[in-house]
């Protein structure tokens, strides 16, 4: 079989990922009802308990399963796996409520100079950016790119916007951006080439905490708009 052919791949399907480490993955594109089945799956495991699974690393399509070697083994994992994957087709749905994480946002001016960007290439006035961008409670479908960084899934087609042809070399820790069809947040000051709309002054990530990043894969972002005074 093909391995780049997609139409050839039969999901789901576990994968080894180096000595320690099991990549389950449930389909090829970015797909609400695959991330769901993501994060039921993450449920089933810890449900399961099974001996030497360390840590789970959810994405838009796929679990990477970590494990201690030393405790259990690749085979005996693949196999608990391939039970749970088989009792996930006909068992019950895992029912999640996701938690809402709300983060007030200051839009445009200093806080958000691409702003007029998107809305010129929607053909909309920067209000109605904000309204279209603030109206919607965004998924989280992983954290990646930086640590803590949500990819956000649901942004309207309206004001989806190309990526800065030139990225900047410094973005301010809480700016929010769009990217394709995409919303994000940057949780710490880096690079990037998302088109920055506004900025939230809610720490999203603190690495002394026990939980650094506040945002969480399988939850959902709803953005406020607020005034710099507020």
């Amino acid at each position: 079989m093909d391995a780049t052919d997609s139409k050839l791949q039969v999901f789901p399907r576990l994968v080894p990922a180096g000595d320690s480490a099991i990549l389950i993955e449930l389909g090829a594109e970015i797909d609400v009802a695959i991330n769901d089945s993501v994060y039921a799956l993450v449920e089933q495991i810890k449900r399961a308990n099974l001996r030497g699974v360390s840590e789970f690393i959810p994405t838009y399509r796929s679990l990477l399963v970590n494990y201690d070697p030393l405790v259990t083994s690749f085979r005996v994992l693949f196999e608990q796996l391939t039970v749970i994957l088989e009792n996930q087709v006909v068992g019950e749905k895992i029912v999640f409520n996701p938690v809402v994480i709300e983060l007030p946002v200051v839009y445009g001016g200093e806080a958000g100079p691409d702003i007029q960007n998107v809305a010129d290439h929607a053909g909309l006035t920067i209000e109605q950016v904000v309204d279209i961008h603030s109206s919607v409670d965004y998924r989280v479908y992983m954290i990646g790119f930086a640590p803590g960084f949500p990819y956000l899934g649901g942004l309207d087609s309206r004001i989806a916007t190309p990526r800065l042809k030139t990225p900047r070399i410094l973005i301010p820790a809480g700016s929010v951006g769009i990217a394709e069809s995409q919303t994000g947040v940057y949780p710490n000051e880096s690079p990037g080439g998302w088109q920055i709309i506004g900025r939230t002054v809610t720490k999203l990530f603190d690495i002394s905490s026990h939980t650094p990043s506040k945002i969480t894969p399988g939850s959902r972002v709803r953005f406020v708009p607020v005034t710099s005074h507020e």
